[in-house]
């Protein structure tokens, strides 16, 4: 029976080599790899086949539970257990959803038991531990395309656009599709991304202007991109206000 394998995930180096030496010591398991990072987490979670994800909560940039989130989209995702200095009272989100953790300092005992009980978490797990820790908002946007993952920086997206049951993502790189919804969306990314119509949120940071187009309606234009998009009456004086807030910081 061949060994279940596992990602170590932190960005402490000393921090993963004592998590190394430990599930060494238990016996039964072998460690793929070790990354240092969200971004590297995935990738290499892909590229070794990891089972089992020993995962760092509070990294930089992208966090152990947006890992989570986005690895639970995927085809064939890792057991994760989540480590962590959390205090006590925030532990309580993690057991009311019965999701797996270790708090640091992690002690063998309870990683063996850990990796013995190892099971596959749901994305509804993790992103209701997410947003009851409050850390809800992600850095990047998460799309199959083709079966694989393919992650989008949140910074590098000009907008969000409802399209039949998809939301569509327009991005540096292209666009694709995402199954989420434009009121979650907004509600996550509130004041980086302004709704112009029901159908259409865009990043505040690449409009530059208003005009109209030959429908006779008002569109937004973007800087960098060709395409425009329409502003109901609704939103107008929003968008209206928001071009004006951008001019005074500019």
């Amino acid at each position: 029976m061949s060994k279940r394998r596992i990602l170590i995930v932190d960005d402490e180096p000393l921090a993963r080599a004592r998590i190394r030496q430990q599930v060494e010591a238990i016996g039964g398991y072998e460690v793929a790899g070790e990354a240092e990072s969200g971004l590297q987490a995935i990738e290499m979670t892909a590229s070794t086949r990891a089972d089992i994800l020993l995962l760092d909560i509070r990294m930089p940039g992208m966090s152990g539970l947006e890992v989570g989130r986005h690895l639970s989209m995927t085809e064939r995702p890792p057991a994760v257990i989540f480590t962590t200095a959390y205090s006590q009272h925030a532990l309580e989100a993690f057991q009311a959803h019965a999701v797996d953790y270790l708090l640091k300092p992690v002690r063998g005992e309870k990683l063996a038991a850990a990796l013995a009980a190892a099971h596959k978490l749901s994305r509804a797990q993790i992103r209701q531990v997410d947003e009851d820790l409050d850390n809800s908002r992600r850095s990047h946007i998460c799309a199959r395309v083709r079966g694989d993952l393919q992650l989008i920086n949140v910074a590098d997206i000009y907008y969000f656009k409802a399209d039949s049951k998809y939301v569509e993502v327009r991005h540096k790189d292209g666009v694709v599709l995402i199954e989420e919804s434009l009121v979650s969306l907004e509600k996550e990314f509130d004041g980086d991304f302004f709704r112009v119509h029901r159908n259409a949120l865009v990043a505040a940071d690449y409009v530059d202007g208003l005009q109209k187009g030959e429908d006779g309606h008002s569109h937004v234009h973007m800087s960098e991109i060709p395409e425009t998009i329409e502003v109901s009456r609704r939103h107008l004086p929003a968008v209206r206000a928001m071009l004006k807030s951008n001019a005074s910081r500019g």
